[in-house]
């Protein structure tokens, strides 16, 4: 405990001089609730007492020029270093490389409204003849910033640890295009794949959808769309750290709202350039935890981090999605911050919690 709350200061001096201001008065502000951290005796939370390692890559995050969000223009932000490439920096001060999965890559598209958009197709090498399961995966970024690549270590693990084949999905970003283009664009990309799985190797029965963060929020609005319009359920949803509602003063909020890599403020800002209109911070895509129909949906697996202003997001749709009957793993991992689950390559708690989420993708596969 005493090594936790240690890390914990470590993580807040490395984010010291984060400025932070008012969330967009879109979204909407709650009153605080009792903490419902507490109420998840059984939630599975990984305690572990050394976290150098994740002090190490927000060190590097500020040393390659990482700035908050809130104080960047939407180009800043599309362009500037990411978490990935402080992963990659203290690889190379170790005087390592990034690790090659053996997963051999394809890129192809699917139609949305007005076009088309970007997918990557992650196989196995190791893949043999016989269809494989596949993961439909949302990457994150508030819907504004980020990409594919941008998360092309977590694809690569999920491909490799699960046995599957992955495609992860670009979509629409805002504010280009506002809410609900995503989410539009997801469900348009799952129906795709339902279509053309077994085109590129993939069993079209077993598919599940995953997603990190506004991804998280996106891949479970796709099983609730594929249940409300009758369309072949996903087998599973693996939700890392997803956004799952609008109220900025949940207790996860508050004890880490100056973050890195992802603040109160950072999430203001996306706010600010995801909605369309101010009434759109109600919508049940938006408000899965406080406005969405949970049941009827495939099993769960939710994962949160400790130093995150999503921890409580991602507790409450867990306690959620129970409470409607969706079978649900949950897990938390202490000392970590949002965007951990990627950096495998540096982090023994992403290697973990991958570890833990493949494992319930497997047992989602096996045919009945």
């Amino acid at each position: 405990m005493k090594r936790s709350i240690h890390v914990t200061l470590v993580a807040a001096r490395l984010l010291a001089g984060v400025s932070l201001f008012a969330a967009s008065g879109a979204w909407a502000q709650e009153e605080p609730k009792p903490n419902p951290l507490a109420e998840t005796p059984d939630s599975g939370t990984m305690k572990r007492a050394d976290k150098e390692d994740m002090a190490l890559v927000l060190k590097k995050m500020q040393d390659i020029g990482i700035k908050p969000i809130e104080s960047r223009s939407v180009e800043e932000a599309r362009s500037q270093p990411t978490p990935a490439d402080a992963v990659k920096a203290v690889l190379k001060d170790k005087g390592e490389t990034p690790p090659m999965p053996a997963v051999k890559k394809e890129d192809m598209t699917y139609p949305v409204t007005g076009g088309t958009q970007p997918v990557r197709i992650y196989t196995p090498d190791d893949a043999g003849s016989d269809p494989l399961p596949v993961i439909v995966y949302y990457h994150g970024g508030g819907w504004v910033i980020a990409n594919i690549d941008t998360y092309e270590s977590s694809a690569l693990a999920l491909a490799v640890k699960a046995k599957a084949i992955v495609v992860s999905v670009e979509y629409r970003h805002a504010p280009e295009n506002k809410f609900p283009a995503a989410h539009d664009d997801s469900f348009a990309a799952y129906k795709w794949v339902l279509e053309k799985a077994s085109s590129f190797g993939g069993d079209p029965a077993r598919i599940a959808v995953a997603g990190e963060s506004a991804g998280g929020n996106l891949a479970a609005n796709v099983a609730i769309m594929a249940r409300d319009q009758k369309v072949q359920l996903p087998v599973h949803m693996l939700l890392v750290y997803p956004v799952t509602g609008t109220d900025m003063n949940t207790p996860s909020y508050i004890a880490n709202q100056n973050a890195m890599p992802l603040s109160k403020a950072a999430m203001g800002w996306f706010v600010s350039k995801v909605l369309a209109k101010p009434e759109d911070a109600m919508d049940p895509k938006l408000n899965l935890t406080t406005k969405a129909d949970l049941k009827g949906l495939p099993p769960a697996t939710v994962i949160t981090a400790e130093i995150d202003p999503l921890m409580s997001d991602g507790v409450m749709l867990a306690e959620k999605l129970k409470a409607a009957g969706v079978a649900t793993t949950y897990m938390n991992n202490q000392g970590v911050t949002h965007e951990f689950f990627g950096m495998d390559a540096v982090l023994d708690d992403a290697r973990r919690a991958q570890d833990f989420a493949a494992s319930d993708l497997i047992k989602a596969f096996k045919k009945k």
